[in-house]
């Protein structure tokens, strides 16, 4: 398709127009500073993570024990390099911004990155509880093949860990990047700040919500579209929002939350053994094995008054 000359001809005004505005809006530029983390490369290393996390499922396939050392080698040999990179960006431009010497911020970030493998073993064996746990917890699950290649809660929570590992080291922006990596594909919005208990399982998953200083024990189970949220943010004398605190609830032990249930509040908990039910909204504590219900909505029906199976659908709206 050809370009239209009068495009050509206003693109330059155009060009300096946009161009104006990195300096009117000078938040939103990254404008004359050191490269940030790459997005893609994050998205990249997450995929070889999960190559180590569950071999077979991904790219290589016919891995046995015979060949799976040197594979893993392989990639934990090239990820070195690439997440320390990665690392030291983020590091650069959040903790060590303002130094000329880069040294120490470089060493910070290898330091980081070794930590991260060295928790890898741990990782996986939390991860196997997670699998174990969909598995138990949803009969329509043949088999674990299919729980780590098609469960969005699965892939949501496997990235979660991975990403909560980072935050825990004290990484800054790479963790949030790769949980908003899972919510782009997988609808499930986890924070990376969240502290998540064994054998979590969320089932279904789309819309789901977990907020920063959200607490979860172990072996819960969500369904679809629960959101554990805060309330409405303190603010200081200065009308700013107060930052770290506790404003997302606790979920104790054994807890199942069915689907659009909403919870909110720091200092709301959910006692251990407690069912919430679908479309509840909790803003107080639940004691222990509690279930909490709304009342069943009156349902109406209506038919048309020449529909001859009316009589066998009860008290239609006249």
């Amino acid at each position: 398709m050809a370009t239209d000359p009068l495009l050509k001809d206003r693109l330059p005004a155009l060009i300096n127009a946009i161009v104006g505005t990195y300096e009117q809006c000078g938040g939103i530029n990254h404008l004359g500073h050191p490269s940030l983390p790459s997005y893609r490369e994050i998205t990249e290393i997450l995929i070889d993570l999960r190559e180590i996390l569950y071999p077979g499922f991904g790219r290589r396939q016919n891995l046995s024990m015979k060949n799976v050392t040197y594979h893993v080698g392989d990639l934990i040999d090239g990820l070195y390099d690439r997440l320390s990179d990665q690392i030291f960006r983020a590091l650069r431009r959040h903790d060590c911004e303002g130094r000329e010497d880069d040294t120490v911020c470089i060493a910070r970030a290898q330091q980081l990155t070794l930590k991260f493998f060295e928790s890898i073993p741990e990782l996986r064996d939390v991860l196997a509880e997670d699998v174990a746990a969909a598995y138990d917890g949803d009969p329509a699950a043949k088999a674990y093949d299919e729980i780590i290649f098609c469960y969005p809660g699965v892939a949501a929570i496997t990235i979660y860990r991975i990403a909560h590992l980072f935050h825990r080291l004290g990484v800054p922006l790479i963790p949030r990047m790769m949980t908003e990596y899972a919510h782009s594909k997988t609808g499930i919005d986890i924070h990376p700040g969240a502290s998540i208990g064994r054998r979590f399982f969320i089932d279904h998953g789309t819309g789901v919500v977990i907020g920063e200083t959200t607490e979860i024990g172990a072996n819960v189970k969500l369904y679809q579209g629960v959101t554990l949220g805060a309330l409405s943010f303190p603010r200081n004398e200065n009308g700013e929002i107060v930052r770290d605190q506790k404003r997302h609830p606790t979920l104790e032990d054994d807890v199942v939350i069915y689907a659009s249930a909403t919870i909110l509040g720091g200092e709301t908990r959910i006692g251990h053994h407690a069912v919430i039910g679908s479309s509840v909204w909790l803003t107080q504590s639940v004691e222990p094995y509690t279930t909490v219900t709304i009342e069943s909505p009156r349902l109406r029906y209506r038919v048309p008054r020449n529909d001859p199976s009316s009589v066998n659908v009860g008290s239609p709206e006249q």
